[in-house]
């Protein structure tokens, strides 16, 4: 496993607008994806043909053809094999959906979106993508007031889908309890590195730890610290697995100034420490 000195971040070029089209295993971005890395946009594909397997933060994921999924932001992924696999891509920043559409697609953005699409489902995200596509053909000027329309359907429907799975697995909750616990994990995903006690993002969303707590815990089955550690852990496997970063480095990126407290800490959670965790992935670890 090649490693560098930071995880790879894929960024999209500030003078691109919605970037779409149709992929298969040799189209450059899908080479360029065989490596670990992240974006700092959205992503979405949906396999047409084949079979795509990809690792998503180490959950080996295969997609067979009639899949759809939507990657949040800074998600380290690796496309493992693209088994005569084909379909379409569409990757954008959040400005480009309308703001419902991004408020909705925000309430999952610690979550990739994965789905098993029916084929009349199937059918209706791919006219989208079709319609997409065929913007270029039919417009010579710019064409974003048709965009954000389309890419903004896009992203609702597949919300929609997703929540009409989680339902089906899952204990229905009111609204106002997944709204806090959805605000509180993705406070958590920008936040971790500066915020570590549940009471600053008690603080944050106006009402107290207690109520925190029990709220998290409903919906998720954790404290609402231990979901933080949770997220500071990840990361820190994420750092020790694909980057270069020495363990200091990375607990300083982590917001941890003492080195010594951070790999206690790592050590607790993860059964090992973090120099251990690195020898057991990496034969010639030497970063130490």
């Amino acid at each position: 496993m090649p490693k560098s000195d930071s995880i790879l971040l894929n960024s999209m070029d500030s003078s691109s607008s919605i970037a779409f089209g149709i992929w298969d295993g040799l189209t450059p971005g899908i080479v360029k994806a065989l490596n670990p890395h992240r974006h700092n946009h959205y992503t979405c594909m949906l396999v047409e043909a084949g079979q795509l397997e990809v690792l998503f933060d180490f959950e080996q994921l295969n997609m067979p053809a009639g899949t759809l999924f939507v990657c949040p932001p800074h998600q380290v992924h690796q496309i493992t094999g693209t088994v005569g696999a084909s379909g379409y891509y569409i990757s954008f920043e959040g400005h480009h959906m309308t703001k419902s559409a991004k408020d909705i697609l925000d309430a999952f953005l610690n979550e990739t979106i994965i789905l098993s699409l029916s084929e009349l489902e199937h059918q209706w995200f791919r006219s989208i993508l079709d319609s997409l596509k065929n913007l270029d053909n039919i417009n010579t000027t710019a064409n974003k007031e048709v965009q954000k329309p389309l890419l903004s359907a896009f992203i609702t429907q597949a919300v929609i889908c997703h929540k009409r799975k989680l339902s089906a697995k899952s204990i229905s909750h009111s609204r106002r309890v997944i709204s806090i616990t959805n605000e509180f994990k993705n406070l958590v995903r920008t936040d971790y590195r500066s915020l570590k006690r549940p009471s600053q993002y008690a603080q944050k969303l106006n009402i107290s730890v207690a109520h925190l707590n029990d709220v998290v815990k409903k919906v998720t089955g954790l404290s609402a610290s231990a979901l933080i550690q949770k997220e500071i852990l990840s990361e820190a496997q994420r750092l020790l697995y694909y980057s270069q970063l020495s363990i200091k480095e990375i607990a300083v990126q982590l917001g941890y100034i003492d080195t010594k407290y951070f790999i206690r800490l790592f050590t607790k959670k993860a059964g090992r420490s973090p120099s251990d965790y690195r020898k057991t992935l990496s034969p010639n670890p030497d970063l130490d």
